[in-house]
Order: structure tokens, then C-alpha cells, then sequence
């Protein structure tokens, strides 16, 4: 009854509506921030394997698509299940799983896989378990340009005084090896590095690192970026960065141990969004928004004292090296 493969040229045509489908509901369904590729750019990302896609089959008609990547970072990243039939999304679902575990074999002696199962993608959390994924709970937060909540909260903000010896300042090239340090230490133990194993090594922090100050997750915001220093030294960062002129995204916050429980952390990141909204004011900034784990009490107590609200959480999965 069902068939799944690799998308070749020859099926571009019969696949583009089950796309299309996707594309309808990448927003509404899977809380998706921006429009996903159009389809000729979905297409040239498979042409230039930048993205794997398996199609799914039901009596010969293509009824749903998994995508995935190798290229961003060391894991095989699973970006999206989709199907077209509500009603056999499950099983249509296991069908394209097991097909993309099937063909992931050999990378996955030496590669995690992880799966952020955004939207509807959460009811397939049964499925996915079974398959031995396990799973981490992800918070979304943001602070909304036009939030009156969120713009009260920031001006009453609970800031300490800067200790004697520390500053912040904002990002320099020059402070790159330091902070690729830093990250190693603030993340090798985190859940982070359950699912991006980057953050156990400092070849893979190096990587995290220059992928954003390189431009490859977003348009990187220099100087909305804030570098803590302690005596001139670089102790701790939080980054920013835009995606389509109007997102700002906060992927990093990071602070060495010994300078942790003093505040420093709300300081930097109240340092770096002073900057985003002074850049708000014109008008074309929608929002800042961040990520972290449901549990991490201390990162969510950061964020919502400076006007962060809670907007939705997920699954995040990921499955072991074999």
C-alpha cells in the first residue's frame, strides 16, 4: 500500500502539491516563524544536497514528505514530517521514520539525530519513542515590540550594579577564542549538548561560533551582542542575531561558572536588547525571541524578568549515536 523514496527530478511535478500543503500550514500548524523556501528554492536546496527529502506514497500518490540535513552542524537534523491525510498521519508518519532510520544507518555510528517536533508534530511523540529518541522539553519565549506587558516588565526590571572589576561591552573579533571557551564550559554539560554534540568539544564550539558571527543561521548583530569582561578578560556572552530584517533571536547566553549567581547574566542581555530596542524604534523589528529547556528554572526567571513572555513549548528529540 505505501512506498517511500528519495525525491528525484521526475517526481518534482506530482510532489509540488503536497508542498504546497506544507507550506499552507508551516505557520499555522507548526509554528513556523517564517514562510518556509518557495518551491523552486525548496528544490535547488535538494539539488545542492543541502536538505535530504523522502517522499511518502499511498497507492502511488504522494501523501507526505520527511526532510533532513547534514549540513548545519555534526547531528543529522530532522526538520519536518508532514502528510497530507489528518487521518493517517501516524501511520503514514512511522512509514517515512523508519525509511529515513533505514537510510541514516551508517551515519548514525557516529552522528545523533535530532528532531525538533514542532506544532503538530508533537502527537507523534508515542511513535518516535519507540524508536529509542529521547526528549527534552523546549520553552519558546519572546518579547513583542508591541507587548505592553512585555515593555512594562523590561522598564521594571530587577538589574544589580556592575560588581567592581566587571564591564560590558559589545562584540569584537578579538574576543572570538575567549568565548569559544566559554561556550565549552557553559554548555558541554547541558542538555544543549544532548542534541547539537558541538558543545562537548571546542572544535564543535568553534563551529557554533563562527556560524554565527559568519552569517549562517541569520544576519549577525555585532553590536547587539554583549561581551562581559572581568578585569579586561571575557567572562561571558549573549548573542543576537535577525532573520528577514525583522526577527531578533537571542541563540546564546553563556557566563563562566565562577561568574555566575551575581546577576551578570540580566545585565548583558539587558545591554544587548537596550540596543535592539533603540534599533525597534524605526519601526521594522517585530520581536525578540529565545529558546530554552522547561526545566531550567534560572534561564527562564532571566528572560521573563526582562519582559519575556511564554509563548509555547515542544519536544525536542534526539536519538543517541548507535
Amino acid at each position: 500500500m505505501y512506498s517511500t523514496k528519495f525525491i528525484a527530478q521526475e517526481d518534482y511535478e506530482n510532489f509540488r502539491g503536497v508542498y504546497e500543503d506544507f507550506r499552507l500550514k508551516a505557520e499555522s500548524e507548526y509554528n513556523f516563524e517564517l514562510e518556509p523556501l518557495d518551491y523552486s528554492g525548496f528544490l535547488e536546496a535538494i539539488e545542492k544536497g543541502l536538505i535530504e527529502c523522502i517522499v511518502l506514497y499511498d497507492e502511488h500518490v504522494p501523501s507526505g514528505f520527511l526532510v533532513y540535513t547534514t549540513a548545519i552542524s555534526e547531528a543529522v537534523e530532522l526538520n519536518i514530517v508532514h502528510c497530507i491525510q489528518k487521518d493517517k498521519y501516524m501511520e503514514h508518519s512511522k512509514e517515512l521514520l523508519q525509511k529515513f532510520l533505514d537510510e541514516t544507518q551508517t551515519q548514525r555510528h557516529s552522528k545523533i539525530v535530532c528532531y525538533p517536533m514542532l506544532g503538530e508534530q508533537k502527537s507523534l511523540i508515542g511513535v518516535i519513542a519507540k524508536l529509542g529518541f529521547q526528549f527534552v522539553g523546549i520553552e519558546v519565549l519572546r518579547y513583542k515590540m508591541n507587548s505592553v506587558e512585555s515593555k512594562d516588565l523590561f522598564n521594571r526590571a530587577r538589574v544589580v550594579k556592575l560588581p567592581q572589576g566587571y564591564e560590558v561591552t559589545s562584540w569584537h573579533s578579538m574576543y572570538f577564542e575567549d568565548v569559544i571557551k566559554i561556550a565549552l564550559e557553559a554548555f558541554k554539560n547541558s542538555s544543549d549538548a544532548l542534541f547539537d554534540p558541538r558543545f562537548t568539544t571546542e572544535a564543535g564550539c568553534r563551529d557554533v561560533i563562527t556560524k554565527i558571527v559568519k552569517n549562517i543561521y541569520a544576519e549577525f548583530l555585532p553590536e547587539a551582542t554583549s561581551i562581559l569582561l572581568y578585569n579586561g578578560k571575557p567572562a561571558g556572552f549573549a548573542f543576537m542575531n535577525i532573520t528577514d530584517g525583522r526577527i531578533v533571536n537571542v541563540p546564546l547566553v553563556g557566563i563562566m561558572e565562577e561568574h555566575q549567581g551575581k546577576g551578570l547574566s540580566t545585565i548583558m542581555l539587558k545591554h544587548s536588547m537596550d540596543v535592539i530596542l533603540d534599533k525597534a524604534k524605526a519601526g521594522v523589528i517585530s520581536e525578540i525571541n529565545t529558546t530554552t529547556e522547561t526545566n531550567n528554572l534560572q534561564a527562564l526567571r532571566l528572560y521573563k524578568n526582562l519582559g519575556f513572555l511564554e509563548d509555547y513549548s515542544y519536544p525536542q528529540a534526539y536519538l543517541p549515536v548507535m
